[in-house]
């Protein structure tokens, strides 16, 4: 059963400002193993971590650094949960979470449906 979806899209250009303006942001948001990807790839994982906050219904609990989208070897991406984050969705009966990304045209997009069991 769908227990929620999220969708996001981030200006890569206003994103690239944004992280040159406040470098401090990059360990802030990104996982060590994301923080060597270029700007439009971390742009479309930004969207992944809010999309992802969004079907789940709010940012309680959910620690940015917790959240990695890392890729399996065909490429498709996938998240890495730990911590408290992998606790909420634990807690909110999600079994499987799925990913979509794209970047094109100065945008990139994320879209995440969560399914579970509602608890």
């Amino acid at each position: 059963m769908i227990i929620g979806t999220g969708i996001d899209i981030v200006d890569i250009a206003r994103f690239e400002r944004t992280m040159a303006r406040t470098p401090r942001l990059m360990e802030r948001l990104f996982a060590p193993a994301e923080r060597s990807l270029r700007l439009p790839s971390l742009a479309a994982r930004y969207a992944a971590k809010e999309a992802l906050i969004k079907a789940l219904g709010g940012s309680d609990g959910v620690r940015w650094i917790d959240i990695e989208i890392a890729s399996e070897a065909s490429g498709r991406p996938r998240f890495e949960l730990s911590g408290s984050t992998a606790a909420v969705v634990a807690d909110r009966g999600i079994l499987t979470l799925h990913l979509s990304l794209s970047h094109d045209a100065g945008l990139a997009a994320a879209f995440v449906v969560a399914e579970g069991v509602p608890l």
